[in-house]
């Protein structure tokens, strides 16, 4: 959390006021939540204990957009890139992250755990605002690239398919167990949460589309028919763009770029709501652990 459809309308709400803008100044308050080209794989946050004391060069600033003109603000999966005409940023929200926008003016205080600001200009050199990024929890990061080329062969190239728009032949491929004689075959709830499975889906939205298709949780991935996979796929892309067009979950802290909350938790037909009586059949709703993270499932819908 926040998953696609959050990442998503971030994505939109951020490109409505960034887009065309040029960066003027960025400034870089944790520098162990920014990944620089020089850097450990996965930043200093993630670095061996011995490492992370350790003096930190300095991020080329121009890596992190300063004096470039936004293009494109894009997603795959649960990331954000910002691309410019000199260089791109990658943002991953994590589990507590937000991407913001502010107006000119608006006062931002150090102790709301901002990580990194950009301040941005119109194309005519008026004020635009500050794009911020914040992150109590720290699992979150931002990534600082030369190019478009290099955020997509670092970041994106590792990812699975777009869960908005994955097909059942996709699904199906990603799904396939790797032929290896001492391989553990997964559940299907864990292939769902490996973002090199299937990019973006996250614990709720796995629970919702299993619930839809009507495939239990802790299903192996090998005893799936080729019928079960299709309605995966559909469920899948189906439960994601309504919650795009919700504008996403919020359960605790989630807004869009602009504060906003999202409505699609009023909607969720499982996830988090153990105990209660199943909305389809009445049934009452059934919550284990299942790939190590809280589940939720109908037994009687998901057979």
């Amino acid at each position: 959390m926040p998953e696609l459809p959050e990442v998503e309308q971030v994505s939109r709400t951020i490109a409505k006021r960034a887009v065309g803008c040029r960066v003027v100044g960025v400034t870089v308050h944790r520098r162990d939540v920014v990944t620089g080209p020089e850097d450990p794989i996965g930043g200093w946050s993630r670095a061996p204990a011995d490492r992370r004391d350790a003096p930190k060069p300095r991020v080329d600033k121009r890596f992190l957009l300063e004096g470039s003109v936004i293009e494109q603000v894009a997603r795959r999966g649960k990331q954000l890139a910002i691309f410019g005409d000199r260089a791109s940023t990658g943002i991953h929200l994590g589990m507590t992250g937000q991407f913001l926008f502010r107006a000119p003016g608006e006062r931002l205080r150090r102790r709301d755990h901002v990580h990194v600001t950009w301040r941005v200009e119109t194309p005519d050199g008026r004020p635009a605002g500050r794009l911020v990024f914040r992150d109590p929890r720290r699992f979150g990061s931002v990534s600082a690239h030369q190019s478009r080329e290099e955020l997509v062969r670092t970041r994106w190239d590792a990812l699975g398919p777009d869960a908005l728009t994955v097909s059942a032949d996709e699904l199906r491929e990603r799904l396939r167990p790797k032929l290896r004689s001492n391989a553990t075959v997964r559940n299907v709830k864990a292939a769902l949460l490996d973002q090199a499975t299937l990019a973006g889906v996250g614990n709720i939205y796995a629970d919702e589309s299993l619930f839809r298709a009507g495939i239990l949780p802790a299903r192996r991935v090998d005893r799936l028919s080729g019928d079960e996979i299709r309605r995966l796929a559909a469920s899948i892309r189906t439960v994601l763009q309504e919650a795009v067009d919700s504008g996403g979950s919020t359960l605790r802290d989630y807004v869009d770029a602009e504060g906003v909350s999202g409505s699609f938790q009023l909607r969720h037909r499982v996830y988090g709501r153990s105990g209660c009586l199943c909305i389809t059949c009445g049934e009452t709703l059934v919550g284990d652990l299942v790939a190590q993270r809280t589940t939720v499932w109908c037994p009687r819908c998901q057979r």
